[in-house]
């Protein structure tokens, strides 16, 4: 690859394909027991998968364990508990074990089990990215704002949360772009990787990410204007 590629940002979009795994629960205790054998897959497909199904409102719950808990089993405390797991805190297998502990504790406290009709059982869904070229790339840093406002939820998923699994320091994929150029976008990438995605639409990942890269070269413009004056 020349060195002029090797600095441009190939923009990509993604789906999460999901697949049935067999595994389902119908009571807090075969949540629990199934929690420490399920693919890690899961895990990332139950915490992330609705993030790429529009939603007009903001759901009360999450992440899919949580909404089950109170939907089907009607535990509105262990639901917030599990709602407030925030995955991109953990690697999937301490993700995994977080939601083991909280299950088990709130098992504690319970004096019967609580199961649910076979209808309402929790089936466990694993997933696999699949990634689709597009024609867009970003060739410039200051092309950020103007470029990142154009994505579609896909793509903003792909190189801002499902990034996390690829890349070597788990971070998103416009901050490892950015540190190609040195030292010189430090502030903007700590700025970018501030953002916590898991309490936001991709809609609002993107909006944020825009209006941090706008506000940023904003400034760099008129730091820049005042040094010539």
């Amino acid at each position: 690859m020349s060195e002029d590629l090797a600095n441009i940002f190939f923009v990509k979009n993604c789906s999460l394909a999901a697949i049935a795994t067999g595994e389902k629960a119908s009571s807090l205790v075969e949540l629990r027991d199934q929690l420490t054998t399920v693919d890690e897959s899961c895990l990332y497909y139950h915490f992330w998968g609705a993030r790429l199904n529009p939603k007009f409102v903001h759901p009360q719950y999450h992440n899919d364990f949580a909404d089950w808990v109170y939907q089907r089993l009607h535990d509105q405390i262990l639901a917030e508990k599990l709602s407030i797991i925030d995955p991109t805190d953990y690697n999937l297998e301490s993700l995994r074990q977080e939601l083991i502990d909280t299950v088990e504790r709130r098992l504690d406290d319970y004096e019967i089990a609580l199961w649910t009709r076979k209808e309402d059982q929790f089936h466990f869904i694993r997933s696999t990215t699949v990634v689709f070229e597009k024609s867009v790339r970003i060739e410039r840093p200051e092309d950020l704002p103007q470029i990142i406002e154009t994505l579609s939820p896909g793509s903003i998923f792909y190189h801002f949360i499902d990034a996390r699994r690829r890349t070597i320091d788990k971070i998103d994929d416009f901050s490892v772009w950015l540190k190609m150029f040195g030292q010189q976008y430090t502030l903007l990438i700590e700025k970018i990787q501030a953002i916590d995605p898991y309490f936001l639409s991709l809609t609002e990942v993107r909006d944020e990410l825009v209006k941090i890269a706008h506000r940023y070269f904003r400034t760099i413009e008129i730091d820049s204007k005042a040094r010539s004056l």
